[in-house]
Formats: C-alpha cells, structure tokens, sequence
C-alpha cells in the first residue's frame, strides 16, 4: 500500500450579482463569489489538495483561469476531471476533511449535500468525506465578508 497526503487552500471574493457555489450547492446569498470560473472555493481547495498530494502542481496549472474554457466552467467538472487523472495513476480516496471560512450565511442546511456531491464525484464512500464550516469571529477575510476561503486536506492511498 502506498499512501500520500495533500493540503489544498483556496479564496474568492465575495461581490454582488455573483451566485454562491459551494461544494457544487448553490447557496441562497445576496452576495456570490467572483472567479475565473464559478468559484466554488471547497471544490478548488479539494482540487488542490488532491494535485498536491500527487505532486502535480495547483488548479491554475491544469486548469488555467487564462483559458476561455474555464470561464464560468461548473467546478464539479474538474473535480472529476481531477478524479479520473488521480484513477489513472492508480490511486483512491482514503478520507477528505475540509473546512469553509465564513462569517455568513450560516451553511449547516448545506453541508450534507456538499459531502454527497464530493463522495459522488470522487467515487467514494459518503463516510470517507468530511466538511465543516466555521466563521473567523469577524476578523480577517472572511469575516469582514470580503470573501470566503477553504482548505482541504486529503489522504490518497493506492493499492500497488
């Protein structure tokens, strides 16, 4: 068995007339989050985590935000994109654990859905997908809600 370890972190701005996409949920918010694509920060976080822990760089390198067929591309579509690479090399997903930053709105109604969508897109069991959400009590970016980050960290193990 051979195992490895990834750590993904990942911001966007939050501006008006912008959708909130988180973990492939759209979220009811008079404020979306502004990027390249739809700037879903737990799925960019999960991306990277996984890149990293095969050495394969970050989402800007696979996934260039100067490349026109990115643009408002549905993350959900890379992270399978990411999955099938990740297949290839002969690994799979041990246990996700991820944690989204924000001061509003509350996402708890959210987060089992989150978790669905990343253990499907991932191929894993719903049990392997941890996320949480937690504010910053006001301070830093997202707790003046200028925007919303995310990290992620996972363990890849492969069967060789």
């Amino acid at each position: 068995m051979k195992y490895r370890t990834g750590i993904g972190y990942d911001v966007h701005k939050l501006q008006e007339n912008e959708s909130l996409i988180l973990g492939g949920v759209k979220i009811p918010f008079e404020k979306g989050l502004l990027g390249h694509s739809d700037a879903d920060v737990l799925i960019h976080a999960v991306i990277d985590a996984i890149l990293g822990a095969l050495a394969w760089g970050d989402i800007g390198k696979l996934f260039p935000d100067t490349d026109a067929k990115y643009h408002n591309i549905d993350s959900r579509l890379l992270l399978q994109e990411v999955y099938t690479l990740m297949k290839q090399k002969g690994y799979q997903i041990n246990n996700l654990d991820a944690t989204i930053c924000a001061q509003r709105p509350k996402l708890r109604p959210y987060i089992d859905e989150m978790r669905q969508h990343l253990a499907s897109d991932l191929h894993t069991e719903i049990e392997n997908i941890s996320v949480k959400a937690t504010t910053e009590e006001k301070l830093g970016i997202s707790g003046s809600e200028a925007g919303m980050t995310a990290q992620a960290i996972v363990l890849l193990i492969s069967g060789d």
